[in-house]
């Protein structure tokens, strides 16, 4: 059994693959390789701020948006309190970050999944400076204590684009054209 950041040596002209990914004769079959995951994290916590959507100069949409996150204890006399809250800076780009513009505001409690990200820039001052933020993959309201009555966006370039006819000129004259021509 391999270790994860563990070196192998082969004998040259050998296969790279385990000894359990060659089948019978030699043939090669389907290996499952178990890695370290990509830096994935979820957390649900509150909006601390109202999503702020802006435009790349691309076009492409961003939003920023901040999350607390409280941990939940009971104190001497058997109540719940607030124990330490973690304040994490949030982004999202193109139609996740139109959607959540659109859906959630300050206070709503979330459930965010994404990746790590370091951004690191240099002050006026010229000191280093550095922040890990979450770049979202998956945003959402937390059903714990609310309801959601989700909506489907309509997609860009979806199925019935490709019925319509379009113009396509290539020297010569103008005339319609079905994609599926």
């Amino acid at each position: 059994m391999s270790r994860v950041g563990a070196s192998h040596e082969r004998a040259p002209g050998s296969s790279p693959l385990p000894e359990a990914a060659i089948g019978p004769g030699g043939g090669r079959t389907k290996v499952v390789t178990v890695m370290a995951s990509e830096n994935q994290v979820t957390i649900v916590g509150n909006l601390t701020r109202d999503p702020e959507l802006r435009y790349t100069p691309n076009g492409a949409a961003v939003v920023k948006l901040g999350v607390a996150v409280s941990r939940r204890v009971r104190d001497e006399s058997g109540q719940w309190k607030d124990a330490d809250t973690s304040f994490f800076d949030v982004t999202a780009w193109r139609s996740l970050a139109e959607n959540i513009a659109e859906s959630l505001t300050q206070g709503t409690r979330v459930v965010v999944v994404g990746r790590l990200r370091t951004n690191s820039w240099e002050t006026a001052e010229g000191e280093r400076r550095s922040k890990v933020e979450i770049e979202a993959d998956e945003v959402a309201p937390s059903l714990r204590w609310a309801t959601a009555k989700p909506e489907r966006q309509g997609r860009s370039g979806g199925a019935s684009d490709w019925s319509e006819n379009v113009s396509v000129g290539v020297g010569g004259p103008q005339e319609e054209t079905p994609l599926d021509a």
